[in-house]
Parts: C-alpha cells; sequence; structure tokens
C-alpha cells in the first residue's frame, strides 16, 4: 500500500526540528527516525500525516556517552549500537539484552532508540527495559530542556508525557556496575515483536536482593512496573524457590480484564506467560549476577 500525500520537511539540528514543528503546528505533523514505526502506519493508512519531518541527519542526537554516573543514549542511536556497546552491557545490561531482542540485523541496524521509546507501541521492547533501569527521559521543548522519569513517561498505547510541542533527544540510563539485568521476551511469529516482555534489575549484598526493578511489555496497554513481584524479591535470598515464589505473584496487581486480548493470544494465555517469562528473565538475572553458584567443570 502507498501512503496518503504529505508534506516531507528535512530538520538539520534539534532547533531546527522545534522550528519546523512550531511552523506546522496547525497540521498533523509526525517525526521521522529510523522509520520502522511510522513508516509501516502510513502505508497500512494507520497514520495520515500533513507533514513528516526528517529528524534522522542530525548527529547531535546520536551516539552512548558514559557520563559521571550514567549513561547517555541519543535518541538516534540505533539498536545495534547499544547492543555492541560493552560499557551498556556492563552498566545497564537489561537496556542491552531487550535491544538485542529486537526484530533481525536490518531491523537493529536502522531502528532508533528514542523513536522506539516515543512511539511507545504496548509490544515494543525498550519500554519495560527502560522502566526496570530506572531510567530517564529527556524532551527539548520551546522552553529548553526538561526529564521525565520513565515511571512517568507511558501513559497509554502510543500515549507518552511528550508534549506535542517537544522531541526526545535523549535517554539516561544509571550505572549499575555489578548489578543483575535481564531481559526474556517471548516474540510474535510473525512480527518480532514482544507477546510478552520482561525486564528485570536487581541489585543484591551477598546473596540477598537489596533492590528490585521488574517490568513488562505486552501485557497491558503500555509497559508497567510489576510491583509485587518486586516485594517478593526485595530482601530475599537470590534463589531458585525465590525466583519461583515471586514470578507466581507476577499478575497480582494486573486486571486480568485489562490484559491484551488479540489474535496472538487471550488475555488468560497472556496473564500465565507474564508469570512464565518473569521467571525466565530472573533465572537469566540469576546466572548473570555474583550470587550465582559456578558452573560444575
Amino acid at each position: 500500500m502507498y501512503p496518503a500525500p504529505f508534506e516531507y520537511e528535512r530538520a538539520e539540528s534539534v532547533e531546527d526540528a522545534l522550528s519546523l514543528m512550531d511552523e506546522h503546528s496547525d497540521s498533523i505533523t509526525e517525526l521521522l527516525a529510523g522509520g520502522h514505526s511510522l513508516l509501516p502506519t502510513m502505508k497500512a493508512g494507520l497514520a495520515t500525516p500533513d507533514v513528516v519531518i526528517d529528524i534522522g541527519e542530525i548527529d547531535a542526537l546520536r551516539g552512548i556517552e558514559n557520563a559521571e554516573g550514567s549513561i547517555t543514549v541519543g535518541a538516534l542511536t540505533p539498536y545495534s549500537a547499544v547492543d555492541d556497546s560493552e560499557t551498556v552491557w556492563t552498566e545497564t545490561a537489561v537496556f542491552a539484552d531487550a535491544a538485542h531482542h529486537i526484530g533481525d540485523v536490518q531491523v537493529r541496524n536502522r531502528g532508533t532508540v528514542g523513536g522506539n521509546i516515543a512511539h511507545a507501541d504496548p509490544a515494543s521492547d525498550l519500554p519495560a527495559a527502560l522502566l526496570a533501569a530506572d531510567g530517564t527521559v529527556i524532551a527539548h521543548g520551546p522552553d529548553g530542556e526538561r526529564s521525565i522519569a520513565a515511571d512517568e513517561f507511558f501513559e497509554a498505547s502510543y500515549m507518552t508525557a511528550l508534549a506535542e510541542d517537544e522531541l526526545l533527544t535523549r535517554i539516561e540510563l544509571p550505572k549499575r556496575g555489578g548489578h543483575a539485568g535481564a531481559y526474556a521476551k517471548k516474540p510474535s511469529p510473525s512480527s518480532g515483536y514482544a507477546i510478552v516482555g520482561v525486564a528485570v534489575v536487581l541489585e543484591t549484598d551477598g546473596n540477598t536482593v537489596t533492590d528490585a526493578r521488574v517490568a513488562v511489555n505486552g501485557a497491558m496497554d503500555h509497559a508497567v512496573r510489576l510491583e509485587p513481584v518486586e516485594e517478593a524479591l526485595s530482601g530475599e535470598s537470590f534463589t531458585d524457590e525465590t525466583i519461583t515464589t515471586a514470578a507466581e505473584r507476577a499478575t497480582d496487581d494486573l486486571d486480568t480484564a485489562m490484559v491484551m486480548d488479540d489474535l496472538q493470544a487471550s488475555n488468560e494465555f497472556r496473564a500465565q506467560l507474564v508469570e512464565v517469562y518473569t521467571e525466565r528473565a530472573l533465572d537469566t538475572a540469576l546466572d548473570r549476577s555474583s550470587v550465582a553458584p559456578p558452573a560444575a567443570d
């Protein structure tokens, strides 16, 4: 299918993009980054913008910076760069793991971190990882920059706390060296998107879990934290038994009637998958943690 006619603009800088957004504020406007979310919806007729503003050539929005206390990932950074980054794997493994699970090689080379997060598809992989990593979204608008905590960013299906005149420029991920992080996913066989995906970040003191953040994609209309799992883990020894007990609580706070129900999976089956993939993510985190027993010879 072909998209409906639209006007095309190319932004040379963040300021230029904001200016173009303001210039076309009376029209339906979409931003084009990697194009892996916008273009398919335009071809399917689900998005019919009057104006498309291409931000894909703004070099200032690309790259990974090892800053003091955090890892900064530019909005136009492709998934492959995150997956290939030893720094991201070391300091916030859950985010690198989620990027590794996205699509195929071609998608990971072209799709962008900022586009994924701003699009807020319920089945995308990065939103849950951003929640579990306790990340922060940096948005730039007419009044300058503002920071939005991941816990406050995702509001509903394809809806975020970004204002219409704001541009997502980067995300910041707290450094968590020595942590245990993982992402486990049941992908759709047709699209590769998550039927269910669970992100886990755990901090331990010896064998005891001192802090836990667990989030899920694909189950609800936006990525959400699984607080009963976090509560079941915090203060407990990080063992197989603890993992099983915690995973059984994965749906305690989820309204089963509101769990997504579509051709990929019924809401009852999805609820089961949430428990299964919570346990798998926790198992992987245990294997990666310093409390995991050494492999047998």
